[in-house]
């Protein structure tokens, strides 16, 4: 029988992209493991409407 893992599926959102108010938004999909990363996850990523990187938040 498989073991029930510690990876859970989380959203990252754009926050500069947020902020500023412009139509659309920039997400991505991820994993994380909740054991050894209990805080929320802050990622660089790229967001096409902007063509930049940017710092991406997970949200719940």
């Amino acid at each position: 029988m498989a073991k029930k893992g510690n990876r859970v599926q989380v959203i990252l959102e754009c926050t500069v992209h947020k902020d500023s108010g412009m139509p659309g938004t920039s997400r991505y999909v991820t994993t994380k493991n909740k054991r050894n990363t209990n805080q929320r996850l802050e990622l660089k990523k790229y967001n096409p409407i902007l063509r930049k990187h940017t710092v991406h938040k997970e949200i719940k």
